[in-house]
């Protein structure tokens, strides 16, 4: 994740739910998150945001979501990646 990811990302962050501990700020690897006055965890530099989650991973009050803007060269999100296809019915099996 080296790379950076200009225009597809978005760190969002609810204050409402933010205690300000700092882990986000300290696991962040571009130094994106900041603390505001309020002691809230903040965005200062979403250009600079690699995508690699790990302040959305490790906040523990799940008060960061880091999401795309625009859809992946594969046409799903990371969302729709990682949902498992419905089970196969069979046909012919009775109750499926």
């Amino acid at each position: 994740m080296s790379r950076k990811n200009k225009g597809k990302n978005k760190v969002t962050v609810y204050p409402d739910w933010c205690k300000g501990c700092g882990i986000c700020v300290e696991f962040c690897p571009g130094k994106v998150l900041g603390l505001s006055l309020e002691g809230k965890a903040v965005v200062e530099r979403e250009e600079d945001c690699i995508r690699c989650g790990f302040c959305e991973l490790h906040c523990p009050d799940f008060a960061i979501v880091v999401s795309d803007k625009e859809p992946m060269e594969n046409g799903l999100s990371d969302k729709d990646a990682e949902t498992p296809p419905p089970p196969k019915r069979t046909a012919g099996k009775k109750g499926a």
